[in-house]
């Protein structure tokens, strides 16, 4: 079972599910609420854009909580489970979800897979861990400018991925996937939607000990990614470890930016075709 993380949804997961697919496996990619084909795509948005509109657009996404992430993938996990076990697998900001639902219903999560992805246990949530001096390396702080509206106000982070300015868009590219080309990153950001809640990034994402830290679990690290660096991806390893030395990480590594591991499926792909049983 495939989760997405920020600003994304099922869809991303498409390439990683053909390769899966190939090699014998079935998948699900889960829609987390208020994105895919649920996701607000406000008049203003569209070409030509009106910025000064949408910025006081109303989100549908204000008031969606963690917890509310993480009830809708356990309500799916206990279904998959009726046909054999569930690999639970997260992406970046996916990670908070999955380590929820090992807190919540870990008896039926096979393993939790983290492809460089906030896997929380010293700090509640991942902008707690954005002020630790791992993540002093990662290239966010120009994306601020691809910000729409007030995030204290809407409830949301609102990001114009729709815009046509080269800086911003160099710099997103340098934060997300900078080792694939400006066409296949303009393909991989026309599936993004604008609107994240700002609930999810600041709820309490820990695992605990007696129930996620009891499940196998599999750490992905992404040697090139600017969004969440390689030395915070060790940093959450070294962390999770330290909570259950006697359940560690199994680790692999893909030299590849934050996003640019979909277009390397097969490589993904063939990590979870081998995972420890």
């Amino acid at each position: 079972m495939l989760v997405h993380g920020s600003g994304t949804n099922s869809f991303m997961w498409a390439p990683v599910q053909r390769e899966l697919a190939l090699l014998g496996h079935r998948s699900f990619a889960v829609d987390l609420p208020g994105h895919g084909l649920d996701a607000q795509y406000p008049l203003a948005y569209q070409a030509p854009q009106d910025l000064e509109a949408w910025a006081d657009e109303p989100s549908t996404l204000a008031g969606v909580t963690l917890q509310d992430n993480i009830d809708t993938v356990s309500d799916v996990v206990r279904r998959l489970t009726e046909h054999g076990p569930v690999v639970l697998v997260g992406a970046s900001l996916g990670g908070a979800t999955i380590t929820g639902v090992g807190n919540q219903i870990p008896e039926l999560v096979s393993r939790l897979v983290y492809i460089s992805a906030w896997a929380c246990v010293q700090r509640a949530n991942p902008v707690e861990y954005m002020q630790e001096p791992e993540f002093a390396d990662n290239l966010m702080a120009p994306l601020a400018a691809l910000n729409v509206g007030d995030p204290a106000r809407l409830g949301v982070g609102r990001a114009n991925y729709r815009t046509a300015d080269p800086e911003l868009l160099a710099a997103l590219k340098a934060a997300l996937m900078a080792d694939v080309s400006d066409e296949r990153f303009r393909a991989f950001i026309n599936l993004l939607q604008p609107d994240e809640s700002a609930a999810v990034m600041m709820d309490d994402a820990r695992g605990h000990a007696d129930t996620w830290g009891t499940v196998a679990r599999t750490y992905i690290r992404l040697t090139q990614d600017r969004s969440i660096p390689v030395a915070m991806q060790d940093r959450l390893i070294a962390d999770a470890d330290t909570l259950t030395p006697d359940n560690p990480f199994d680790v692999h590594t893909m030299d590849t930016s934050h996003a640019g591991f979909l277009f390397r499926a097969a490589e993904v792909a063939a990590i979870l075709d081998k995972l420890p049983a």
